[in-house]
């Protein structure tokens, strides 16, 4: 048998210098368009670098092939849902689902409140079906319309897109994550909920009150007449009615009712070209090609709806871009993003290197402000480094359980924690899975909408505070002192025996 060498914190330095360096140059080159290849270019030479490190140390090429590949069979859950929502997006756009509430958005949402409205629609459509993935690929594109059309900021709409969708996300019992870090920590779920509470409301709040304060000093366009043009093109171009929010209603309905996200969007987008058969009939006639025979000719313009996504011609540019896109080669980019940055982080673990990292923390993490501090920087460096949520919750926290337990920690500090580090700040790194899939979905690099998705970054940094001032950090009650307890309690009650007997 191979005997391998434990990794050192030079090992570690090396395939994260190669990372940051060429993420950089990415940044630097190719400025917005760096997700469209050189990221992934970037990634791939850090995995070489990384492999470079686990064949000095005594892994066997076999050894780290097999850890990559399974490191992107673990993505191919979120690939399949990520192609399905890129078919849902464009058959809604078809449909005149999303066109329909851009519509009635446009004549109901006041401006002033549109920032904190839009966090908080996001946040209770999150929390209901228990996905940021979901609510931001529907709610979150409509509400990009509608800020277009009120001439508000875009990257500030994406920013509240984000808070309010994984604020939701974060305390629905039907998410993944918040599945996931309580049976990491071995804790409750609805205990894990209940003690995230404390920190999640008050930054939510705080993200909702910051959203007011920029609704209402922003420049908004008073300009009537141009919503009521765009008003007059979306009635113009499509059906709009009521019932184009039917697949939207059903989606949410399946979600709600616990159907996996898979199947429930491929009704939806299913759904979706039906509607668009049903309620669209003028605008497919627009579309369609009648060479092969009108029938045939729907039947390939909702077939291509699936793969490529649907393409509008209204005569206004910025209506254009705004009703079009959708389609599952218009995610194969990301696709190859995550399975490049999954490849990487699978490498980065096998090997060790990421250990490495949280040996050299927990060195300085004496007190327990410093502890929960090191495990936030875990998750978020576990983000930064595997490019997936699921393993910044997973590796921490199987890294750190035992060292919560070993200071009477309880369960639900550690659980609450990764959530805190690991859930919510990953769609802020556009080569992180989450950030790569709210780009593909929302059209805003990360690093612009980062900077005003204030519940991801309120919530990291109010935990630390809770943690350095002992706010709701739950200990585990020494055994010998419950001993004494129930000791005490029976003597108590043979007390009370003797009393009732002498009388």
């Amino acid at each position: 048998m191979t005997t391998t060498k434990q990794a050192k914190f030079i090992d570690a330095m090396i395939p994260i210098t190669v990372l940051i360096c060429l993420l950089g140059a990415a940044v630097y080159l190719y400025g917005d368009n760096s997700s469209s290849g050189p990221n992934q270019i970037a990634l791939l030479f850090a995995t070489f670098a990384a492999a470079l490190v686990g064949l000095k140390n005594g892994y066997t090429w076999k050894t780290l092939e097999e850890a990559m590949i399974k490191g992107i069979t673990i993505s191919l859950g979120a690939i399949l849902i990520l192609l399905m929502v890129g078919a849902l997006i464009g058959t809604w756009l078809l449909s005149g689902t999303v066109p329909t509430l851009i519509y009635y958005g446009l004549q109901i949402i006041n401006p002033h409140w549109f920032y904190a409205a839009s966090c908080i629609i996001c946040g209770v459509v999150a929390m209901s079906i228990g996905s940021s993935w979901t609510t931001a690929a529907t709610i979150g594109v409509a509400l990009l319309g509608v800020a277009n059309g009120l001439s508000l900021d875009p990257v500030v709409t994406a920013g509240a897109v984000i808070s309010g969708a994984y604020f939701g996300d974060k305390l629905s019992p039907l998410s993944e994550t918040t599945n996931l870090a309580p049976a990491v920590a071995g804790a409750d779920l609805f205990a894990h909920i209940h003690h995230m509470l404390w920190t999640t409301v008050p930054s939510f709040v705080i993200a909702v009150i910051i959203f007011i304060f920029m609704g209402f000093n922003a420049e908004i366009s008073n300009d009537a007449t141009a919503i009521d043009a765009m008003v007059d093109l979306l009635a113009a171009n499509f059906n709009i009615n009521i019932l184009n929010l039917m697949p939207l209603v059903v989606l949410l309905v399946l979600a709600i009712r616990k159907m996996p996200a898979f199947p429930a969007i491929s009704i939806g987008a299913v759904l979706g070209a039906v509607w668009a058969l049903l309620f669209q009939s003028d605008l497919l006639a627009t579309q369609v090609d009648v060479s092969q025979g009108q029938l045939i000719g729907y039947f390939k313009l909702v077939w291509a709806t699936f793969f490529d996504g649907f393409a509008i011609s209204t005569g206004d540019a910025k209506m254009d871009d705004l009703l079009s896109g959708g389609g599952m080669s218009g995610m194969l980019n990301t696709t190859w993003l995550i399975m490049m940055a999954l490849m990487f982080g699978a490498i980065m673990e096998k090997t060790g290197l990421l250990e490495v990292f949280v040996r050299s923390i927990l060195k300085v993490a004496k007190s327990t402000g410093s502890l929960v501090a090191a495990t936030i920087s875990t998750c978020i460096g576990t983000n930064l480094v595997a490019a997936d949520q699921y393993i910044a919750i997973v590796v921490p926290g199987r890294m750190f359980k035992e060292e919560y337990k070993k200071r009477g920690l309880r369960p639900v500090n550690l659980s609450r924690t990764l959530e805190d580090g690991g859930t919510i700040t990953s769609p802020l790194i556009p080569w992180n899975t989450c950030g790569a899939y709210m780009q593909s979905v929302l059209l805003i690099n990360p690093f612009d909408y980062a900077l005003y998705a204030f519940f991801n970054l309120i919530n990291p940094v109010l935990a630390v505070i809770y943690a350095y001032l002992g706010i709701k950090i739950l200990r585990i009650e020494p055994k010998h002192l419950q001993n004494d307890d129930e000791a005490a309690a029976e003597v108590e009650l043979q007390k009370q025996s003797k009393e009732q007997d002498s009388a």
